[in-house]
């Protein structure tokens, strides 16, 4: 049976993010978008012990049409926001946030975190909602490690979070059809992925090195899987941690700014509007 080739192997750029420096894979230089997926920020810094929580991480600001998703691997992330929400989620964990027609929120290291000083690792993703979705009602799932439902399979345990993998359902709720898998393996595994064939598909990888289609990559490499039938056989070369996510594409047109994905840019001054009047809610911060 013909296995999934890979399209292209796209090393993470250094960005800085309003001071911040993190690791982007995607955008990437001639590709703006691998559809339905829009932005992969890599973070991994230590915390530093002492500083107040509102002096670190990113204070209150608004989203709209999108879900901005993180995966924590190190540390935690304390997540507020305008529809009363107050979690901290630790390593293993997600921060599952669909922004809906608007929602205000902040994350920070917790008090925990900071009174001690230790290491932060996360991924962002940014995942684009079809149009018709764009103006829901907000929907937030803080998922515990615990709650998350896991696959052990030669030398890797693989963390469904969402969509249907191997008969296991992940608990997150998406807006369009995809399968967003985090996986840690060891030297030597040997994996075959089964995802659909008309799902874009990528790979990244947060360290460690692994081989496929005939190709190498390393810690802070993108894969990025052609549409075609046949399974995904990867083999671990070095202990790698890293995510999959494969999703069917949603083929709208896309405008944002900022922290807005609409579909035009009529959507996004609407946004903006919104968001400078209030109407995507108010977050005070509690520290």
């Amino acid at each position: 049976m013909k296995n999934r080739t890979v399209r292209r192997v796209i090393a993470a750029q250094e960005v800085n993010m309003g001071g911040h420096l993190l690791d982007q894979p995607l955008p990437a230089a001639g590709l703006d978008q691998i559809d339905p997926f829009l932005l992969i920020h890599h973070w991994d810094h230590p915390v530093k012990p002492g500083l107040h929580q509102r002096d670190v991480g990113v204070g209150a600001h608004p989203h709209r049409g999108f879900s901005p998703v993180t995966f924590i691997f190190k540390g935690d992330v304390q997540h507020q926001d305008s529809l009363g929400n107050n979690t901290v989620v630790k390593a293993g964990g997600t921060q599952w946030m669909h922004a809906g027609r608007g929602i205000t929120h902040s994350e920070r290291p917790s008090k925990q975190l900071l009174e001690k000083g230790g290491d932060q690792e996360f991924i962002q993703f940014w995942v684009n909602t079809p149009a018709k979705h764009k103006m829901e009602q907000p929907y937030y799932l803080p998922l515990s490690d615990e709650a998350t439902p896991k696959i052990s399979v030669d030398k890797a345990e693989i963390a469904v979070v969402a969509g249907e993998y191997e008969g296991v359902k992940g608990p997150a709720r998406t807006y369009s059809p995809q399968t967003l898998l985090r996986a840690k393996t060891e030297t030597g595994a040997k994996l075959s992925l089964q995802l659909p064939s008309h799902y874009n598909t990528l790979i990244y990888l947060l360290d460690g090195e692994i081989a496929v289609d005939g190709q190498k990559a390393k810690a802070k490499d993108m894969i990025w899987f052609n549409n075609e039938e046949g399974s995904i056989e990867l083999e671990v070369h070095s202990t790698s941690r890293f995510i999959v996510l494969s999703g069917e594409p949603i083929g709208e047109e896309v405008s944002h700014y900022g922290p807005f994905v609409m579909n035009t840019q009529t959507e996004v001054m609407q946004a903006l509007r919104d968001a400078q009047m209030g109407k995507m809610g108010v977050l005070i911060e509690e520290f």
